[in-house]
């Protein structure tokens, strides 16, 4: 027997399923809105000078993105600010949420591992890949754990050739 013969890619034979959470990644860019820019003196909202700012504003560069939308500075924002935000910006955005980038990234990975039907992974070995080229929250690895280890037999963590046990059901006997 060769030597090539011999070796055998027990990964591929195996009935590991892995889990790519970048996969559920937004297909749109993601753009940030801060209100700071818009503070007189870095401390209040004018009204008059937001609305003037916010009619002046280009819309059009967030044509198909999600906006998120917050105040990175201590300052109290009245409730309106953010519904005028909305008002301009709902015509071109995919979506406008509050809150920022990170915070939009963690609903929206909770909301994409709730629509996974968990039977479709009843009884099964499942690995999340840990590394990924797209930003994907920590909370999405909880949200998916917590989502499928009721009907998976076990859960893994990182590759398939290097896993680290998370989850594995016990046998009744």
């Amino acid at each position: 027997m060769s030597k090539e013969e011999l070796l055998v890619n027990r990964v591929n034979q195996s009935s590991l399923i892995t889990l790519k959470l970048e996969d559920f990644y937004p297909g749109s860019e993601i753009v940030e809105f801060d209100l700071k820019d818009y503070l007189f003196h870095g401390l209040i909202l004018k009204e008059m000078d937001f609305r003037k700012a916010l009619k002046e504003h280009n819309w059009e560069a967030y044509q198909n993105c999600y906006l998120t939308v917050f105040c990175s500075t201590d300052a109290i924002i009245p409730t309106w600010a953010y519904m005028l935000v909305a008002s301009h910006a709902g015509g071109f955005a995919l979506d406008v949420v509050f809150g920022t980038k990170a915070e939009f990234l963690r609903s929206y990975f909770h909301q994409k591992i709730k629509q996974i039907n968990p039977e479709d992974f009843r009884d099964a070995k499942l690995v999340i890949k840990g590394c990924s080229d797209k930003e994907v929250p920590a909370s999405a690895y909880l949200d998916i754990t917590q989502h499928l280890k009721k009907h998976a037999s076990s859960i893994m963590f990182g590759e398939a050739c290097s896993t680290v046990p998370v989850f594995k059901r016990k046998t009744e006997k």
